[in-house]
């Protein structure tokens, strides 16, 4: 089968290439897919380059441990193991597996993967697992958002973005949305009760107040955020500019939350636990229309380096995503 692949790090138009590699058998109780779709995530680009280097303990140190790439996908039940009872050949799916940008992937049936929603197509049920896990359960679990609370998306128009405005509303809030002149238009199309242009208005000076923010952008420091915080309110980091090439992200991150220890507003940094009982919501999100994903541009498997590429430069309405 044919499968997206990188043997070391450095930029994707360098090192990403699409090979052929041994179709997978599935074990007992696996699930064998035929990929239809696959997203991209920041994770992915991140992988791809080897930044940052914090993380390469984990990934590899001098080239990667495994050099398949992708997580999210969308497909359609091939084969299953003698063990499988929830899926038949021909079952529609989602789900979140390692080397996802590839024509075949394997889950296991318990857990990473579930039903694509009815009338869903692949594209849209392929952007969900990361990003709109991220959304749902930074907003719900760690930002605790009920009916008639305030609640501030910075970054408002990306993949994670445009998932937590919708989801946001889905719980009954009251949403800003923060995002660039291009977007507004997006942002306001998926439900957000308030849009700012941040080249034109800075959030922190004009005088509203929040119970939760959703911090996907990660462009402002603490001193900032807590001036637009409620006294007992959360601001959930759940993004950051890339940073430098040791530390990434989590430099910014670990100066938010070491500056918020003392304060009655809190600071929490979150990543987005995958489970079968949450995709399964996401999935009735879509069903019912209460959540559409945006889908900024699509490519063949073969335009992989080009696609990451595209993710890297950060400028991304909604969802990048890979046809297979």
């Amino acid at each position: 089968m044919k499968a997206i692949v990188r043997d070391r790090y450095g930029p994707p138009e360098v090192v990403v290439e699409l090979r052929e590699v041994d179709k997978p058998v599935p074990a007992d109780d696996e699930v064998l897919v035929r990929v239809r779709a696959a997203s991209l995530n920041r994770l992915d680009w991140y992988e791809v380059t080897g930044t940052p280097y914090i993380g390469r303990p984990r990934g590899g140190l001098r080239k990667p441990k495994d050099n398949r790439l992708g997580v999210d996908f969308a497909g359609e039940v091939e084969a299953v193991g003698k063990n499988v009872t929830q899926f038949r050949p021909g079952d529609g799916v989602f789900g979140a597996r390692g080397g996802a940008l590839a024509e075949y992937v394997c889950a296991p049936e318990d857990r990473r993967i579930v039903k694509k929603p009815v009338g869903a197509t692949f594209e849209q049920a392929a952007t969900l697992p990361v990003a709109a896990l991220t959304a749902l359960q930074g907003l719900r679990d760690k930002g605790g958002v009920q009916p008639g609370h305030k609640v501030l998306i910075d970054g408002a128009s990306g993949g994670v973005g445009t998932f937590a405005v919708q989801f946001a509303k889905a719980l009954g809030a009251e949403v800003t949305a923060v995002c660039s002149t291009s977007k507004v238009e997006t942002a306001g199309s998926i439900g957000a009760d308030y849009v700012i242009d941040y080249s034109k208005e800075d959030f922190t000076l004009a005088g509203d107040r929040y119970d939760v923010i959703l911090d996907v952008a990660g462009a402002r420091p603490w001193s900032e955020y807590r001036r637009v915080l409620e006294p007992q309110a959360t601001l959930v980091m759940v993004g950051a500019p890339k940073g430098s090439r040791l530390l990434g992200p989590l430099g910014h991150i670990a100066k938010v939350f070491l500056a918020a220890r003392r304060s009655s507003q809190k600071a929490v940094f979150f990543v987005a636990k995958m489970n079968k009982p949450d995709l399964t919501i996401l999935g009735e999100y879509v069903e019912a229309g209460t959540v559409k994903p945006v889908v900024d541009r699509q490519y063949e498997l073969s335009e992989g380096a080009e696609a990451l590429r595209y993710l890297g430069e950060g400028h991304a309405r909604g969802k990048v995503v890979v046809t297979v």
